[in-house]
């Protein structure tokens, strides 16, 4: 019995041990978190075509990218902040899709795919990595993503956790996962 119990407290040890010899987390991991989120990738789809609510479903009113140049801006319906009850039109300033030149997918990009993307300005309407954490953590329509109104889930990573995430990425150079 005593040995069982030591054969245990040794495992418990190397357990905890481990756990605290384990690096952080990966800041790139996080980054890929919130952009895969819904908040995120509706508004940054493979297609021409927003998505929308939580199951990312396609834009029930038939929007795509050329529905401004016909006329349609996105402030028909969204306006500068979120309707007070379930089912209306989110809103934040200047809603819209990123430009058709560079459209900045999430939605369907593996960590890899993704991380090359960001870390291109060809890809991010000529943003570097500073352009794009200043993006992420100043932009309003970026910050809707964590107060999407009612019915809506935020994204899942706090915002300050996901600027420092991106700043720690940039810090050790922007690595990007295999």
């Amino acid at each position: 019995m005593k040995r069982a119990f030591v054969l245990v407290l040794v495992l418990v040890l190397v357990l905890v041990l481990g756990l605290a010899m384990a690096q952080p987390n990966d800041p790139f991991a996080i980054i890929y978190t919130a952009l895969e989120s819904p908040r995120c990738r509706n508004c940054h789809p493979a297609g021409d075509a927003p998505l929308q609510f939580d199951d990312g479903r396609p834009h029930a009113m038939n929007i795509t990218r050329r529905s401004e140049k016909n006329g349609l801006p996105c402030a028909t319906c969204h306006r500068d902040k979120n309707g007070t009850r379930p089912g209306q039109p989110p809103g934040a300033p200047s809603w819209k899709l990123p430009p058709a030149q560079t459209p900045m997918v999430f939605e369907g990009k593996s960590p890899a795919e993704l991380c090359a993307q960001l870390k291109d300005p060809r890809q991010t309407g000529g943003r570097d990595i500073a352009a794009l954490i200043e993006h992420v953590d100043k932009d309003p329509l970026v910050a809707w993503g964590w107060a999407p109104g009612p019915g809506r889930a935020p994204v899942p990573v706090p915002h300050d956790e996901l600027v420092a995430a991106m700043r720690a990425w940039a810090d050790v150079g922007a690595p990007c996962p295999p």
